[in-house]
């Protein structure tokens, strides 16, 4: 499963609204269930095929969204599992619509999928729905994925979207088996025309290994191309857990590139900082790949947990940073993946080992 970050542009919130890390998430994930109906190779939260007792329910689910009304995030992703697996996923949008938050969905692409009215999708509040191609052709997105059929329906989900008016981010997994892809993909966000692609830099955690991991050099070889192509696409681009996209930005392009598409959520957002999810059962992480509890919603409010928690502390301080991450001059900007760091060292102030740069201008080649 890759339900990732979604941009500002989906949103109609200017970064002027946005008070900083230390008082509020830009970006909240809430897992509002964690049933789906796919078998993905490398679902962080190792979907099930039925919702689970204890998740949250109506009742709490609403209280949920009262609270995070007062907390004021600029975006609330609602994801999953698969979240139209919730029967009341669009009363649910609806009601955080009503509320003032702006809202995201990251639906699974499934026969659910298809039959559901996209026009009601919109017009229920969602702004931008994120679909996954994994794979750039049927055979290998459906291996991805685990279930025939899935690369046929997502790129109808595309027109069905399009065709409703209702804007399309394409989340893509990099991994080491779809490296000989990245020409493929890009050929086909052409032919689909996203809003956005957003390039989601595998972690290892739920059913994904390390050996998943594509190899840095090739990271750094694919973002290099992926920065030549921002701001002459039709698309905007991105990353999610591979923030050194962004250093990568400001070289090519130096102050100016702050400003290019994939850069316009605040500088430095990651992992806890800018970043909270909140489990199918409530419980807070800082983010769904990187799986600590730092407490549940059912009893204390999120903004307490977000900005007290020691865990979400330290994640915003850019001096709590260990490695090359912590001496890079980069740090402010990118400060690595919290998550990669924690899943391949045990330690989520480590510095993250998909990254070749070294403090300093130097890189491996």
């Amino acid at each position: 499963m890759n339900k990732s970050a979604m941009n500002l542009e989906a949103f109609k919130v200017p970064l002027m609204g946005y008070d900083g890390f230390d008082e509020r998430p830009f970006l909240v994930f809430w897992e509002i269930t964690r049933a789906c109906a796919l078998a993905c190779r490398h679902c962080r939260a190792e979907a099930q095929s039925h919702r689970h007792p204890e998740e949250l329910n109506r009742k709490e689910s609403s209280r949920l969204i009262r609270q995070l009304a007062e907390l004021k995030p600029p975006m609330l992703i609602l994801t999953g599992g698969d979240p139209l697996m919730r029967r009341d996923c669009l009363d649910l949008v609806r009601e955080a619509t009503a509320a003032g938050l702006h809202v995201g969905l990251s639906p699974s692409a499934t026969s659910r999928l298809m039959h559901a009215n996209f026009h009601e999708i919109k017009s229920a509040g969602v702004e931008r729905i994120s679909l996954s191609l994994d794979g750039a052709t049927r055979e290998t997105h459906d291996a991805f994925r685990g279930v025939p059929g899935t690369f046929d329906r997502t790129i109808a989900a595309v027109h069905l979207a399009h065709a409703a008016d209702l804007s399309v981010q394409i989340n893509t997994t990099l991994t080491r088996g779809n490296l000989r892809e990245c020409e493929a993909f890009k050929k086909l966000m052409f032919e689909l025309k996203p809003a956005m692609w957003s390039v989601f830099l595998l972690v290892p955690t739920g059913r994904a290994g390390a050996d998943d991991l594509p190899d840095p050099v090739d990271i750094e070889h694919i973002f290099q191309d992926m920065a030549d192509l921002v701001g002459k696409a039709p698309f905007a681009i991105k990353t999610t857990e591979g923030h050194h996209f962004r250093r990568i930005l400001l070289q090519k392009h130096g102050a100016s590139g702050k400003m290019r598409p994939g850069m316009r959520s605040p500088l430095g957002i990651r992992d806890g900082r800018g970043v909270m999810f909140i489990s199918h059962t409530g419980v807070v992480s800082p983010s769904g790949f990187l799986p600590f509890d730092c407490g549940n919603v059912r009893d204390e409010h999120p903004a307490c947990i977000y900005r007290h928690h020691p865990l979400f502390v330290s994640l915003r301080d850019n001096n709590a940073l260990g490695g090359k991450c912590g001496r890079c001059e980069f740090k402010s900007v990118c400060g690595g993946s919290r998550a990669r760091a924690y899943g391949m060292t045990g330690d989520p102030f480590a510095e993250d080992p998909a990254c070749v740069y070294q403090p300093g201008g130097r890189q491996h080649s």
